[in-house]
């Protein structure tokens, strides 16, 4: 505005699009460079340039299931309050969804691994046990337009009887979680046929020394210790009653040493993975039928002394984590039985990386409006719905700034 009053309209007002909370996490300086990175940066200025698109498909995962124009009367409507519409009109869906192709999925996946890290200090409650850092890998399917490109690609899912086939195909999305911050620090995506264990392994490149990953039983073999031991962390998994390792040597806390070794080891001439085990049994008045149930672990933690198998019993209620951070993601982020609406593969990675970035964008908002409470209330349980909420609000109102 000048000085005498008169409103000046930008000519490039995409520009000046934003969407709240979430600006602040991905500045529009970053999403350019990732942008850039990945050779998707205009030689021409378009309608719909691409740092709008990455801003749009993060709009389109914090309004889900917004259909596609609402959306984006959500993305550019904080234009309004400064008089900034001018004559510049939302696109339409076709145009959209051309400059979805045109974008591709490589910048949405760059940006989430550039920003995804842990958030946790030794100071928030939940968020380590004995020094180490608690995660939790563990896996879910989503539901996906049914077209005969993501059938083909992703699969779909068979029914109960055997008798044929579901009525959606499905992405199976394997998280690495944090678990005293529900962040999701990394993901890998695949079809039903890739399986938990193969999709797992593409996140090793995400642990470190000093974390401790805690798993379900789909997930431990002798390959999938070893590659989480590779990096420096440690591990604890559930694993099947009838999987049971031997016993090479009962320690004092009850638990006893013993070894992975599959056949395919043994014709390989690798050596056998050094574990330790543990069995134990809930006594849950409110799950009578838990009663019957043996829970076995199975860790590389081989010290009794600094990891009593108590304790790893009681910690691994901690993997649970995961299952509330896929329940935030599908149920109360993507909606209630929510199909993704990308007819084409490319489109539905798309969709679930703009979920994830907006997800740990919440997440770690939480993270840091909590981190003066740890003491007494662990980041984990700061409510997720009530950071969404407010997340949609802030795109609204003052573009490109957060509010706190």
């Amino acid at each position: 505005m000048t000085a005498s009053g008169v409103v000046v309209v930008p000519s490039y007002l995409p520009d000046l699009a934003g969407i709240g909370v979430l600006t602040r996490m991905y500045p529009p300086s970053l999403v350019n460079e990732v942008v850039a990175e990945c050779g998707r940066t205009e030689r021409r200025r378009r309608l719909l340039p691409a740092r709008l698109v990455v801003y749009f498909l993060m709009a389109m995962a914090l309004f889900s299931p917004a259909p596609y124009l609402e959306v984006m009367r959500h993305l550019v409507e904080g234009l309004r309050w400064a008089d900034l519409w001018g004559s510049w009109h939302p696109p339409s869906k076709a145009a959209i969804f051309r400059a979805r192709q045109r974008l591709g999925v490589e910048p949405m996946a760059a940006l989430f691994r550039r920003c995804a890290r842990p958030l946790a200090t030794e100071a928030m409650a939940g968020a380590f046990w004995r020094g180490r850092r608690l995660m939790a890998l563990d896996g879910s399917y989503l539901d996906i337009a049914d077209t005969a490109a993501n059938a083909k690609e992703f699969t779909r899912p068979g029914t109960g009887r055997g008798e044929g086939t579901g009525s959606y195909p499905q992405v199976l999305v394997v998280v690495l979680v944090e678990c005293g911050t529900h962040a999701v620090v990394d993901a890998a995506l695949g079809s039903r046929s890739d399986g938990e264990l193969r999709l797992a392994q593409e996140l090793m490149g995400s642990l470190a020394p000093g974390m401790l990953v805690l798993g379900d039983r789909n997930l431990p073999s002798s390959a999938m210790v070893r590659a989480v031991v590779a990096t420096g962390a440690d591990l604890c998994f559930r694993i099947r009653a009838n999987r049971c390792p031997p016993v090479l040597e009962r320690l004092e806390d009850g638990s006893w040493r013993s070894e992975l070794h599959t056949r395919q080891d043994r014709e390989a001439g690798r050596e056998p993975v050094p574990v330790r085990a543990l069995r134990y049994r809930l006594e849950d008045p409110g799950r009578p039928a838990a009663d019957d149930e043996d829970y076995l672990l199975v860790t590389t933690l081989l010290d009794p002394r600094q990891a009593p198998a108590a304790e790893l019993a009681a910690l691994y209620a901690q993997r649970w984590e995961c299952e509330s951070v896929l329940d935030e993601i599908k149920t109360h982020q993507r909606g209630p039985r929510t199909v993704l609406a990308s007819k084409a593969p490319a489109g539905v990675r798309q969709e679930i990386y703009a979920h994830l970035l907006v997800h740990y964008a919440l997440r770690a908002q939480i993270a840091q409006a909590l981190a003066e409470d740890t003491e007494e209330l662990g980041c984990n349980r700061g409510s997720f719905t009530t950071a969404l909420r407010a997340a949609r609000r802030t795109v609204t109102s003052t573009p490109g700034v957060f509010s706190p």
